[in-house]
Parts: C-alpha cells; structure tokens; sequence
C-alpha cells in the first residue's frame, strides 16, 4: 500500500505533468539512452518494482507498440473470430475456475465439515459452498479432468474433479481441521497446503510408533485411574477424556530434539498436570504419592498444592538431550503465559539464540480459558515484538468443550473457536479430534516444524472431553447431563486406538492389555515410567543461583564508584556521534548532564539514575529496563534512547548512550512496551527468574496503573518464594506522588504492596533523591540478594533542586534506609517534636518548618519501608532525649499509604511515655481528590496538622 508520504514525494508525476511523463518513459522502454539521466535512473527504479503476475524479472513493454497492434486487430475484427473460435474453451474454463473456488472453499471452511468431536453431540452444519452443485458442477462433471496445479495433491498436474473432491475433504474434512487462509504470508499458507494436500492431513506411522502411542495412552488412562482408585476424592483435576495430549507432548518433545531444541519450558494449569509430571517429565510417582499423603518439601515457608507445583528434567530424546522445565503456575488460569515467555526470552538470550532455534515455549491451554482470560491476547500481542518475541510459541489447548460447569457455546465465548484469538496474530490452527491420536501426533508434528520453519507461534486444538467433573469432588451430571450421557457411554481413547491396532494386527489379541498391567505394576511400585531421565547431565547454559541462598537483606555493598570513574564514564553517557543531531532541549540536558557529571552542578535523579546504570555495565552487570515509556521516561527525565532530529528513516536515527559506555560493557536494554501492564510485568517477572545477574526492571507509567498487574504481584512476585521457592531480583520503578493530578495519577498503592510484605519477601523503598537512588540501584545487583525491589519513584522531584545530591555523595556512602535530620545547626536537646515520614512530603515539610521557624521539630525521613530497619531508626530516634511526640505523616488518605503498616514498627522503638500520633489525609475511598483546589487545601491542611501545637486524632502513648 502507498503511503500518504510516498505519495507526496511523487506528486510532480501526475496531474498535468502525466503525458509528459509518460512520453518519455515510452522514449526509454525504445531506448534507454535517449533520456536524460536523472529520469532514466527513476525508470531504473520501476525496473525492479514486481510486475502484476509477482515477477520482478518481468521488463516492462512499449506502450504505443502495444496499442498500435489491438488498434489494427480490432480493425480486422480479429477479436469477434476468437470469441467465436474458443466459445466450448471458454465454458472448460469457466468450469475449471468453478473448480477452483470449490478448493478454496475447503481450505477455508473444511474446519466446519471436520470429524472434530469425540462426543459428536452436533450434526454437521449446512455449508452450500462445500457442495460441487453450488458452482453449478454437476454429478456428470465429476469424471471430467481438471487442472490441479495450484494444489498439492498429485504431481501430475490434473485430476478428475471426484479426484479432487476426496482429496480435499481428505486433507480438511477428516480428523484434523485446519484455519490458516486468514493468514497474509503467502509463504507460510502454502507452506501449511503443501503440507497437509501432500500427506491428505494423514500421517503415516509405522508400527513402532503405533505402540508407542499407544503405551502414552496408556500410561495417561493408567495414572489417573490408579490415583483414582488410591486417593478416593482427592483433587487432582484428571486429564481422563484428553489422554491423547500426552502423545502429543511426547512427540513434542522427541521432535523438537530432533530438530535440534534443547530447552523446552512449559506453561500449563491444573488439568492434567501431574499426568504430565510423571508420564512425561519422569517425576518419581512414589515422590507424587507422598504429596497425595500430606508429605512436604522442606525448606518453604508455605508450600502450594501438588497440582501448582514445577518440575524440571533432562531427557534423552531422539535428537539428543532436552531439558524439560515445567513452570510453576497458581489457580489463576493463563496467567503463567507471559511468565514462561519471560524465562524463554531470557535463556534465548543467554544462549545468543535470538530466532529461539534452541529454546521452544510451549503453552497449554483449556478451552474456556484461553478464550475467556484477557492475558491471553495481552501475551500474543507480544509475540513478534523485539523486546519479547521468543521465536514464535507453540500453543496446546486441552479442548474439553467446558468451563467448570459452562458448555453451553451460548455463554462460553463469543467467537466460533475458543482459538479464535490468535488469528490476531494471524497463527494457524490445527483443530484435531482427540479421540485419533495418530492426528493429534501428526497435526503436533506439523505444528513444531512450522513453529521452527517460521518462529511464529501456532496451535493445536485436541478436541476431546472431561471424564470428571472439574475436580474429582465434583457431579457435573447436575448440568450437562446429555454430555455426560455421551461421555458415560464412551469406551475411551486408548480402547479404542487398541482396538484399531489389533484390527490392523499391529497387536496381538490381548496385548493392548498386558500394557495396562505393566503399567499398573510401575505405579504400584512407585517407580519411574519415563526412560531414560538423565541424572548427570551438565548444562552449561543453567544458572547458579547458590551464591544467592542464604543472602540476608542487612548484608553490606560497597556501592560507591571513584570520583575519576564516575566522571569518565559521565563524559561518556553524554557524548553523540558528530554525525548526530539531538533535539535541543536534549542537547541542553546533555550539557547539563556533562556539568553534573565533572562536579560543576548537582545531580538530578535522572543523572543519578544513568550514572547507577552505567557504573553496573561497566563492571559487566547486564540491565533490561522496559515500559509504556521507559526510553524517554513518562515525565521526561530519563532520555536513554535519543533521536536525530535529522533521521531520514522510520526504523533508524536513534542512539542509546549507555549502550556505549566502554568496549568491554554489559548489554544494556531499554523498551518502550506494549500498551500492558499484566503480561508485560509477568514477562519481567519470568525473565528474573531465570536470570539472576541482570538487573531486569519494569517501568509503570504511573504507579496508579500497576493494579492491572495485580495477579502478578499477589501470585508470583510476592509469595513465590514461599510457595514454591523460586527467587527473583525484579525491581518495579513506580511513579508515586500527591500533586493534583487526580486519583488516577496518584497513588502507586503503597498500603498494598506493604500488606504483602513478609518473610523478608521483597523490599519497598521510597528514596527522595539522585544519590538515594545511585545506591539502591546498585545495591541490588552488587549485593548478593535476590529479592524484588518495588520503588516509588518520584515525579515533581525529578527536577526539584532540594532532591539533587553533589557527585561526591555518590563516590562515598550507601543507600540510607533511614535518612536523619539534616539540619546541622538543630538543638536535638531542643527537640519535642519528630516528624517520622517517607516521599515527597519530606520537602513539604522541609519548607514548612524553615517558614516557621519550629526549631523544636526534627525531620527523620523512612527510605525502605520494608525491610524496617529498626536499628537505624532506634538510632535516630535516639538523638532527640527530650522528644515526647512521634508523628507519622504521609500524603495519602490515613486508610491508605504506609500509616496502617508502619505505625507499630514505630511504637516498637519509642521510649516509653512518647506519644504517636498521625498527620495527613482522613480516609477516603479514593486515593486522591480530582480538583486542584481541594488538594492544595489537604495539603495544606495536613502540614498544619504536622506543626500544630496540641496534637489531635489518633493518638498512641507507649
């Protein structure tokens, strides 16, 4: 399509000036050299624009020659002879094109025709463009032969239109069905008709395989039937009805090996799951059992239930070993995807594997989910973005065409297909009917090569159903008794494969059951199904994350950087090309930056901020900072990524300086992301699991938005640890702060991140200026411990004087969990008054006591509300004897922000008869007023609050 700009570029080449030009382009197809050169250099150019039949070889011909010859052939009436010559030609073709229509008609809608249901509970809808008759082909024309070229069904370039028609609902209409023509790659659709039209969707297995898909089905079935039997109503959400996904992962894993992948992480929920453990992972049933009997993990604090727990192994697979790695997962459906890609993304890039040739995402899906769960769409549109493509995903969908208690398409989904969403993304799908495990293999089979042949992601659709209810305690006969009806009267998938195999005497009669006895030996010994698991396999690609045990949060960093350094490399992080044009406003900041850096000024956040990234690079910490506008910084102060004014490209022009610190530097990463905040943080999430020695940081907008995201924060990145034991050193930059811009660009919910902190889980810090800032950024790599960082960030203090910090705070010192009074000249003897508070109000009240005059009022500021570190506030609290009154103050409404959380840590270290009191905003049900006004008066009001004499409200004396 022509663009608005392309078209303005070559507007001088219509209108008036058309038939000039078009007579000197019939002057250069006669002879090149009789043009001028600036005009014989554009024509060039058309040379190679592809001609209508796609050719770029195809050379324009002479216009005039070819009008003069139709002028002189009408004139002979050469055109009526033709007609009247080809008329029985013309019908051929009519009929052939009719032919032609009918193919693309099976491609298309030969999904809706397909043999996709177990249970067969609908009859098949009418779809007049899949009958011959509607193209007006006849029964006569059925023997007639057509031309088959634009299909892949015969070599021989023709077929009989019966040929045809059984070839095509063959291929479409069978077991598998296929939605690939919304795709708008012409390569990858014929790509995916060659590969079905050749082999008429049907694998071809010898009789090895055979058995050994029938020994997956069997270990399925087998395994939920023994748990069945042992632990009579104990949840485990059965895969019984869908065995056949079992075969399709180990096909997935045994291809992929073959292909030369060498990890495979897996996102699945509960249905299934611990089938997957055992039968495919090669978890020891015995150590199942011992879940089953209440028996724990050492060494965490809570746990979770058996079916949320991960696993990960070493297989050996056909192509060699694979490591398998299964991602834990809570109840929150879908959840886990974006999670998964994170940890993909990062062993990728660990592995410099950038087309994920090595390293395969696989996700699993139920049906009601994947159409239901807004993650889903929030992770796929991610997927060929260059800050969190991972080659392309394959997707499983577990189809037991219900939702818990929801089958009824009138109320499950508003689409055909629980799958329609990913033709967002325009992935192929390949719906298969679970109850033909050679399908579902063949259809996995041909989803992993188009998966590695294009790095897009693709699904495969196991149409199949619940034995069970939604859990084992459940009667799903209570709502959908006509499927359970159907499901009541179904002999099973692995009855019926062994059956077909005895009929094709692949099997012995009576063999298909000596594999269920066999079987039923294992699980009753415990022992392992899967060989072999490899035991002494050495990746050298796997992380070390021992250095990391142990860690406690009061362990000491030397986060200081010499002086010399520090202004090396700030010369450095403010330095362009010479061929590079900033806009001004940048350049002023770059020589503001280059001031800050040689000690001239002080340094504002956003300098001590790059100085903190670039000190990390250099010393070999790699970073990845992403965001809605993490390359500029939503208020403008951060400008890592900069743009030449004078770019002549869209997809060029820009220069990132702390990706040029020194030769020898770490990566650095920055991304403006998608419009997400869910699937974005769970991706950042997943990533510093898997990579404890970058600094992997998510940005939001505003901190308001960050509870779009909450499910992150509550699932994983606060209790992860606890549940199932997996660190990450996460930080979260959350822009926090009371200015009057409304309830929704306020309040980063301090009070809920400080709800969940416990067991030293993660770390909440609120620093109030550049060299605070430099410290904790590199406190959190240098030190070794791995805990999530949220920071909330400042806004109107990125560029207030009174938060810069000279360049020597950042070559001495650390970061101040508790910041004290700064005031040399105060009495402390003086002093009645402690104003205890954290933010920006610090400086509110900074101003307030230097307008008043209050000599008798100290200032302490909390910089890391959690860990509290009670011994740096004892100690500062310590230095005012004479002090009787403690008062918290905060921004936010008394119900929200710190004051709930903190005011019994603050108890604990007063002195006996001291009073605590609390000055702020009264409860709200909002977190901030939406006029100015009103906010300068709360404002004002509770600063008033803070230097009144008597204090009043909520009052505590110990």
């Amino acid at each position: 399509m022509t663009t608005e700009t392309e078209k303005k570029s070559t507007s001088y080449l219509f209108g008036s000036n058309a038939p000039y030009v078009e007579e000197l382009y019939e002057e250069y197809l006669a002879n090149p050299a009789a043009v001028g050169d600036h005009w014989r250099n554009y024509f060039d150019q058309l040379q190679h624009t592809p001609a209508t039949d796609g050719s770029e070889r195809t050379r324009d011909q002479n216009h005039h020659s070819v009008v003069t010859s139709f002028a002189q052939r009408a004139k002979a009436n050469a055109f009526a002879q033709a007609a009247r010559a080809t008329a029985p030609s013309l019908e051929v073709a009519s009929k052939q094109l009719h032919v032609q229509s009918l193919i693309a008609a099976y491609r298309t809608l030969g999904v809706r025709w397909a043999e996709l249901d177990p249970l067969k509970r609908r009859e098949r809808p009418e779809i007049p463009e899949l009958d011959p008759a509607f193209y007006g082909l006849t029964e006569a024309d059925l023997d007639q032969v057509y031309s088959a070229t634009n299909t892949y069904f015969t070599k021989q370039g023709t077929m009989t239109l019966r040929e045809i028609l059984n070839s095509l609902r063959d291929t479409y209409c069978g077991a598998v069905g296929v939605e690939f023509m919304h795709m708008s790659d012409p390569k990858a659709k014929r790509w995916v008709q060659e590969h079905l039209e050749s082999t008429h969707a049907n694998g071809s297995f010898d009789s090895g395989t055979k058995k050994r898909i029938l020994q997956q089905l069997t270990e399925a079935e087998g395994l939920e039937r023994f748990l069945h039997t042992k632990y009579v109503g104990q949840k485990r959400f059965s895969l019984e009805g869908g065995e056949s996904f079992i075969a399709a992962m180990d096909e997935v894993v045994n291809h992929a090996g073959d292909l030369g992948v060498q990890e495979i992480i897996v996102g699945m929920a509960h249905r299934g799951r611990l089938n997957m453990l055992v039968n495919i992972m090669g978890k020891m049933p015995g150590d199942l059992f011992a879940e089953f009997e209440g028996k724990h993990a050492e060494g965490l604090t809570d746990g979770d239930v058996k079916y949320h727990n991960g696993f990960s192994s070493d297989l050996s697979t056909r192509g060699g070993p694979v490591h398998l790695s299964l991602a834990f997962n809570p109840s929150h459906l879908e959840i886990v995807n974006p999670v998964v890609e994170g940890s993909v993304r990062a062993r990728q890039e660990r592995r410099a594997d950038p087309l994920g040739q090595q390293v395969l995402p696989v996700l699993v899906h139920g049906d009601a989910a994947f159409a239901g769960q807004g993650v889903v769409m929030e992770t796929l549109n991610m997927a060929q973005t260059r800050g969190y493509g991972t080659g392309g995903t394959l997707h499983i969908v577990i189809n037991n065409q219900i939702g818990f208690t929801t089958s009824d398409p009138r109320d499950a989904r508003s689409t055909l297909y629980c799958t329609d969403v990913v033709k967002m993304i325009e992935a192929p799908v390949f719906h298969v009917n679970g109850d033909d495990p050679e399908a579902v293999v063949f259809a996995t089979r041909l989803a992993l090569d188009y998966r590695m042949e294009f790095n897009h992601d693709v699904v495969v659709d196991i149409i199949c159903y619940r034995k069970l209810g939604h859990n084992e305690q459940d009667t799903p006969s209570l709502t959908q008794p006509l499927m359970y009806k159907r499901i009541g009267a179904h002999p099973g998938t692995r009855k019926i494969y062994a059956d077909k195999l005895t009929a094709q005497g692949v099997l012995t009669e009576g063999e298909g059951e000596e594999f269920v006895k066999n079987y039923r030996r294992l699980m009753e010994d415990g022992q392992k199904t899967v060989e072999p698991v490899l035991t002494d396999y050495k990746n050298k690609y796997s992380i070390d994350w021992t250095p990391f045990l142990g860690a406690k949060w009061t362990d000491s960093a030397d986060t200081a950087v010499p002086l010399a350094e520090l202004k090396r490399i700030g010369e450095r992080i403010t330095t362009v090309p010479d061929t590079f044009t900033p806009h001004n406003l940048v350049k002023k900041l770059l020589a503001d930056r280059r001031a800050m850096a040689m000690g001239e000024q002080n340094l504002d956040w956003g300098m001590g901020e790059h100085l903190a990234f670039a000190t990390l690079l250099s010393s070999g910490y790699t970073i990845r900072i992403t965001g809605q506008d993490s390359g500029r910084g939503t208020f403008t102060h951060r400008h890592a990524v900069l743009h030449d004014q004078k770019r002549e490209r869209w997809n060029d022009g820009t220069y990132i300086p702390l990706q040029n610190v020194s030769d020898s530097q770490a990566p650095f990463t920055v991304i403006d992301s998608v419009l997400s905040e869910e699937a974005v943080l769970g991706f950042e999430y997943g990533y510093s699991c898997s990579e404890p020695n970058t600094l992997v940081i998510w940005e939001a907008q505003f901190g308001d938005f960050v509870n779009g995201a909450q499910v992150v924060i509550d699932q994983f990145i606060s209790s992860g640890e606890a549940k199932w034991g997996r660190q990450s050193g996460l930080t979260l930059m959350l822009p926090h702060g009371y200015e009057g811009q409304g309830p929704e660009h306020s309040s980063a919910r301090i009070e809920r991140f400080l709800q969940l902190c416990a067991d030293h889980n993660m770390q909440c810090v609120q620093p109030t200026n550049a060299a605070q800032i430099f410290h904790l950024l590199r406190r959190q790599m240098i030190r070794p411990f791995r805990k999530p960082l949220v920071i909330f960030t400042p806004k109107s203090l990125l560029r207030n004087k009174d938060a810069t910090s000279p360049l020597s705070e950042l070559a001495a010192g650390e970061f101040h969990t508790i910041l004290g009074e700064i005031n040399s000249n105060l009495d402390a003897k003086k002093v009645k008054r402690v104003l205890v508070c954290s933010g920006k109000v610090y400086y509110d009240l900074m101003n307030a006591r230097k307008e008043r005059d209050a000599d008798h009022v100290a200032i302490l500021r909390v910089e890391q509300l959690y860990p509290f570190a009670h011994k740096s506030f004892a100690s500062e609290l310590a230095k005012y004897p004479n002090a009787t009154e403690v008062v918290w103050v905060q921004d936010e409404p008394q119900n929200q922000g710190p004051w709930f959380y903190i005011q019994h840590h603050l108890y604990e270290d007063m002195s006996a008869g001291q009073r605590l009191g609390y000055a702020g905003r009264t409860a709200s049900s909002s977190p901030a007023v939406g006029y100015m006004a009103k906010h300068i008066e709360q404002q004002k009001a509770l600063v008033e609050q803070a230097f009144a004499p008597k204090l009043k409200g909520f009052i505590l004396t110990k």
